[in-house]
């Protein structure tokens, strides 16, 4: 078994096929923190701090909603994965049609809904009545990427599915680059403001939606696909396994955000310093993430093609390649903290509180790589499998542990909170490690 394993990890060939679908995804995650920066710095040139507080919070909202409906990307990746591992045409083109009208539909459910959202949420905030004011005026316009935005979750899955990862990197890029370029038109060039900000995104949005349908246009005709119109009608097909996929994705992310969320306000709770320290220690995690995310989404398609095709040696291959070059990247990243940490850190904040407090608790993140590095992976896995059941199952345990952890180890204060953030990173992997070895033992692990 050693031997073979060796023999498989000697593979140039699989070596090129992993990073071939990882690399377009890390480097397209790279543009996600420009976009960031981007912004805060246009906004944040402005002659008034609420025009800034504003777009934060209206696009915080904006975030939130959209990211709870990732899972379409999720269950898009996978089906279609595994559609066309099994050469299955027919079965290609419904999943595209299954997810773009179930991401139009929460588009036109959140158009309907979006001012009574904004309602409720700016009557609980203890924000300022000028940056309420923006954040509405924000919040109002990007709502109206809601259907663009949504599309994109789905016409990146579908593309990574079928394993052509250069696609969705041009959409992810092209999608910032026009947010970028418009922010500086319509906020500095022409004075638009909040306003500006928001039509930027919105037009990026639709600028890398439109580039996306291009692409599956063109691989519709290379493949050969259906016509649309003809499987419209099959349309209810398996509709059933899709909605499931979907909820049970989305409850995972629930849980998710739960610990993510909990994890800035108990730290609110610690002091001004802490509260800073650890957003400085969490743009770390952050890195950790933009790069094993494009591994997680190489592992994704790779796996639902080997499931489609029913092949256990294709999977052991995917796998095997994966994690070896999962393992490389989250060594980088563990001696980058270990022996430049302070560096990064003091390249973040001048603060020397801040400073002091975030290098304090800055061996949770050396150790947080390669912790972590195996949830990432086993989402990616068990996405590919679309196995969603087992995802909701262990995340739930996982998020009942972290707060267990955080409470029995309160007295720790902030080292609790890292202790904790840890663990469930830890038994995030665990958990699902767990699933994969017995289900693969029975040989039960290739049954989509």
């Amino acid at each position: 078994m050693l031997q073979q394993s060796f023999s498989l990890l000697s593979n140039v060939d699989l070596h090129r096929r992993v990073l071939l679908l990882a690399i377009p995804m890390v480097l397209s995650n790279i543009t996600v923190p420009l976009l960031g920066l981007v912004d805060a710095a246009v906004i944040g040139h402005l002659d008034h701090s609420w025009y800034l507080g504003g777009v934060a919070l209206g696009n915080t909202m904006i975030s939130v909603a959209f990211w709870l409906l990732g899972f379409l990307r999720m269950s898009t990746t996978g089906l279609t994965a595994q559609s066309y591992g099994a050469d299955d045409r027919r079965k290609l083109a419904l999943v595209f049609l299954q997810g773009s009208l179930m991401a139009l539909s929460f588009a036109l459910l959140f158009l309907i809904f979006h001012t009574l959202i904004a309602d409720t949420v700016f009557s609980v905030t203890s924000a300022s009545d000028d940056v309420k004011h923006y954040g509405y005026q924000y919040f109002a316009i990007r709502a109206w990427s809601a259907p663009a935005a949504l599309m994109n979750f789905v016409l990146l899955g579908w593309l990574l599915g079928t394993q052509n990862a250069k696609a969705p990197m041009w959409m992810v890029m092209i999608t910032n680059v026009v947010n970028i370029l418009l922010d500086l038109l319509f906020v500095i060039g022409l004075g638009w403001k909040v306003e500006g900000a928001a039509l930027a995104s919105v037009l990026a949005d639709y600028s890398g939606c439109t580039f996306g349908l291009w692409c599956v246009w063109r691989t519709w005709h290379q493949r050969q696909l259906p016509n649309l119109w003809k499987v419209a009608s099959e349309v209810s097909r398996d509709i059933g396994r899709f909605v499931k996929l979907n909820r049970d994705i989305f409850l995972r992310s629930l849980c998710l955000q739960a610990t993510f969320s909990f994890m800035t306000f108990q730290g609110a709770a610690f002091g001004d310093d802490t509260v800073a320290a650890n957003a400085v220690l969490m743009s770390f995690l952050m890195i950790i993430s933009y790069g094993m995310d494009g591994f997680a989404y190489a592992m994704e398609a790779m796996v639902g093609k080997a499931v489609g095709a029913k092949s256990r040696s294709e999977l052991t291959e995917s796998l095997l390649a994966t994690f070896f070059w999962s393992l490389v990247i989250c060594l980088m990243l563990t001696v980058v903290f270990a022996f430049w940490g302070h560096h990064m850190i003091a390249m973040i904040t001048s603060i020397n509180n801040v400073q002091e407090h975030a290098a304090h608790y800055l061996p949770w993140l050396i150790a947080m790589p390669l912790v972590s590095m195996w949830c990432f992976l086993f989402d990616g896995i068990f996405i590919g499998a679309t196995k969603g059941r087992e995802m909701r199952n262990s995340m739930f345990v996982a998020t009942c542990s972290f707060f267990a952890i955080f409470f029995l180890t309160s007295g720790l204060g902030n080292h609790a909170l890292w202790l904790a953030m840890l663990s469930f990173m830890a038994l995030r992997g665990f958990g699902l490690a767990m699933i994969f070895l017995l289900q693969w033992r029975k040989g039960r692990f290739l049954e989509a």
